[in-house]
This record gives C-alpha cells, sequence and structure tokens, in this order.
C-alpha cells in the first residue's frame, strides 16, 4: 500500500472521527449543515462520510427529527473499553457507594489519556439531586477540580501543549487556569486534594484527588460533589477530604497487590 493511499486513509478517519466528536451530552441531535459549520468539511465530503458512518452503526438519521443522532454502535465501542477496567471498577463501587451515602453526594472517577478525561464510574448518594451525568461523558480539564487533578498529573510537555492551545483559543480562559493549577498545586500539597472553584456549575462543591501513579499509561482521578447548600461544606477539611484520600489510598492497595500499575 502505497504512503498517498495510507495518508488518504488517515485523513478519512480523522474526518470521520470528527463528525462523530459533534456530538455530546448536551448535543444529540445535528443536522447536516449544523454539522458542516462544526466541521468545516464540504457537502460532498460530508455527505460520503455521514453515509458510511450510518452503514456501520455509528451514526443513524432520524426521519422523525429530519437530523442525524449517535448509532448504537458506538456503545458496542465503548464496551471494551469499561469491560478492561471492569475488575478494579467492582472492587472500587462499594466504597464510592458508601462515601457518597454518607455525603448525600455523588462520587465519581474520571480516567484519563493525553487530553482526553472521562467518566468512567459514578456513586449517587440516596436523597442526592445534583446532576447524574452518564457514564463516557467528557471532563473539563480546565473547569473543573477532577480536569485540573489530572493536568497536574500529566507529563509537562502534554500539559504545556494542552495551555498552549487554550492560550490561542481564549487568552482570558488560560490566564485563569494558570491561576486554578497554581490553587489546586497548592492544594494538593497542603490538603492532599483539589478544591472546585463553582466555576463550571456553581450548584455544586467538589473536590479531587489522583492516584499517584498512572495505570497502564492512564491517569485515574476520584471526585466528591456535594450541593452546595448541604451543611457538609464546613466539614471538607476535616472530614470529607480525609475520606476521599482514604478511600483513593485504599484504591491504591488495591492496585499495588494486583500488580496493575
Amino acid at each position: 500500500m502505497s504512503s498517498d493511499l495510507d495518508g488518504k486513509l488517515v485523513s478519512a478517519l480523522v474526518r470521520g472521527v470528527s463528525i462523530l466528536r459533534c456530538f455530546s451530552s448536551k448535543c444529540q441531535e445535528l443536522s447536516s449543515k449544523e454539522l458542516m459549520d462544526l466541521t468545516g468539511l464540504p457537502k460532498p465530503t460530508l455527505f460520503r462520510l455521514t453515509e458510511t458512518l450510518c452503514e456501520l452503526g455509528l451514526l443513524r438519521y432520524s426521519e422523525r427529527l429530519s437530523k442525524y443522532v449517535p448509532g448504537l454502535g458506538l456503545l458496542n465501542l465503548s464496551s471494551p473499553a469499561l469491560t478492561r477496567m471492569a475488575m478494579l471498577r467492582q472492587l472500587i463501587r462499594p466504597q464510592m457507594q458508601a462515601l457518597a451515602d454518607l455525603t448525600q453526594g455523588q462520587v465519581q472517577l474520571a480516567v484519563g489519556f493525553r487530553r482526553q478525561l472521562c467518566l468512567v464510574e459514578l456513586a449517587n448518594g440516596m436523597g442526592n439531586s445534583a446532576f447524574r451525568p452518564e457514564v463516557g461523558v467528557q471532563i473539563s480539564l480546565s473547569r473543573t477540580a477532577t480536569g485540573r487533578a489530572y493536568l497536574l498529573k500529566l507529563d509537562p510537555e502534554e500539559r504545556e501543549a494542552y495551555m498552549r492551545e487554550l492560550q490561542a483559543l481564549s487568552p482570558e480562559r488560560a490566564e485563569a487556569l494558570a491561576q486554578r493549577l497554581d490553587d489546586a498545586r497548592h492544594d494538593l500539597e497542603t490538603l492532599g486534594f483539589c478544591r472546585s472553584h463553582l466555576d463550571l456549575n456553581r450548584a455544586i462543591n467538589s473536590i479531587a484527588v489522583p492516584l499517584s501513579q498512572p495505570l497502564d499509561g492512564e491517569r485515574w482521578v476520584f471526585s466528591l460533589t456535594i450541593p452546595t447548600f448541604s451543611p457538609l461544606n464546613e466539614k471538607w477539611n476535616t472530614e470529607l477530604g480525609p475520606r476521599l484520600t482514604e478511600l483513593v489510598q485504599s484504591v491504591e492497595g488495591v492496585v499495588g497487590s494486583s500488580g496493575l500499575a
């Protein structure tokens, strides 16, 4: 196979993935015009790629909506990734649920590679009315305690590349993130966890603790979220932070004994 053909195949793959990435938890239905605007692809190219994605079951055209929607084939693709983590997720889940019930909050596990950070497990406490995201949703690196904890554990080169991209896109956000990262670094050193700053969802407070070492090249971050009106907001340093840190230390013990690190 010639290098020219290799290049064309890679280009087609990148364009197809760019179409799929237009969809998110906040945007599940898109018209052809919207996809063209978001991807910058010409109409003939977009038509060929969406037709192929539909044939593969990764995309579906809804006659009722007259728009494209994510196909069930995407669930099949995500299943192996989640199954690969199944053993640890099953071991960790009871501890996550116990902490969520105790705080009437939400405990999340996010896993990231390079500049992609996704939710892979969630425990919601009884009585907690906070928004419950779906497994697989992408987590903001710049506007969440989880994202900032993750960034601090990234290789410096990868983190700096992300900061350069953000600076080019939005100098204000990049400046704010630089300050937040300084705060998060100080939090981790002095408290053992990163704090949120109400910068994405002003109805919740959260803290995040990353695993000290990657697992098979991926970074894991645990977070605890409670509503801003909860009386437990006065106990972050004395009770909630130590409990989340203890959960992470327990996970690291399991990882160490299983040889998965």
